[in-house]
């Protein structure tokens, strides 16, 4: 059993209101692009888990791009342990996952992997979870998690988990991410931000030519990001001097992405320890 977890970029992001529970409100278009972890699941046979014992968190294995932290805290563990204690018929896994999203980033890829987790273990052992009680298992493990469930665009308000979908294609463009090696917290982004109400609506502004977004379409983590860490800045600058149409911040960073012409012809320069890749949207 494998699955490919996707990222995301945020087209525009605004942190708009600060709740009494400590999180944020905000609004932010969520846009899937096909840069892909891989996620294998395996059975455990009858002596594996003998040789192991009683491990229901199951067991996960890494590679590719580092993932920091304890094991039981990944979200690929988390889901699965989270659909065993309500389903205790599904059976003992080994998992791996390949990291090509780099952690930190901003482009989800934590939440996908979860997201898919939950999806692959549900189509696999036939749980019979609709896609509402998966939005809800999704939003247990993090805000950006229910998007993964439906992964096309949405327009996201609240924490990120009240999705509306909307029509937006960029398939007619390739768009390039950057990411320093730099890992943004994102209690540490929201730490620096002062939320305010915007006077125009991302929903509407996405509606408008992409030509036309550098004018309009924010992020309003930029400013306390760009100041804290000038390269990522840099990285917006060299973008738009390498003929982006649109250049942003992703979520609270570190990546940033570019929006080009399909024929546009890249020359662009960056520290051989930065992440660059080029896509093409399939949407």
């Amino acid at each position: 059993m494998i699955v490919f977890p996707n990222c995301k970029i945020n087209l525009g992001l605004n942190i708009v209101h600060k709740r009494s529970d400590g999180y944020h409100d905000l609004e932010t278009v969520l846009y899937p692009l096909p840069l892909c972890d891989a996620l294998e699941v395996v059975q455990l046979t009858r002596s594996d888990q003998s040789n192991i014992g009683d491990h229901s968190v199951g067991q996960l294995s890494t590679s590719g791009e580092t993932i920091n932290g304890s094991p039981t805290e990944n979200l690929c563990v988390k889901a699965y342990s989270q659909l065993k204690s309500k389903f205790p018929q599904i059976p003992l896994v080994r998992m791996h996952l390949h990291k090509s999203i780099p952690p930190g980033s901003g482009l989800g890829g934590g939440s996908a992997d979860g997201a898919f987790t939950l999806q692959l273990l549900n189509d696999n052992f036939q749980l019979g979870l609709t896609i509402e009680r998966l939005l809800d298992y999704a939003l247990l493990l993090g805000s950006d998690c229910p998007f993964f469930i439906i992964n096309k665009p949405c327009f996201a308000t609240g924490r990120g988990e009240f999705l509306e979908r909307v029509t937006v294609d960029l398939s007619a463009y390739k768009i390039v991410i950057v990411a320093p090696p730099i890992h943004i917290r994102t209690s540490e982004a929201f730490s620096s931000v002062k939320p305010a109400r915007p006077s125009r609506s991302i929903k509407e502004i996405i509606k408008e030519p992409v030509e036309t977004w550098a004018q309009s379409l924010k992020n309003d983590f930029e400013e306390s990001v760009f100041n804290k860490y000038p390269e990522i800045r840099n990285i917006k600058n060299q973008l738009y001097k390498g003929g982006a149409i649109y250049s942003s911040l992703t979520g609270s960073g570190s990546a940033v992405y570019g929006i080009f012409d399909k024929d546009h012809g890249l020359n662009l320069s960056f520290g051989a320890k930065y992440f660059l890749k080029e896509l093409i949207s399939e949407q």
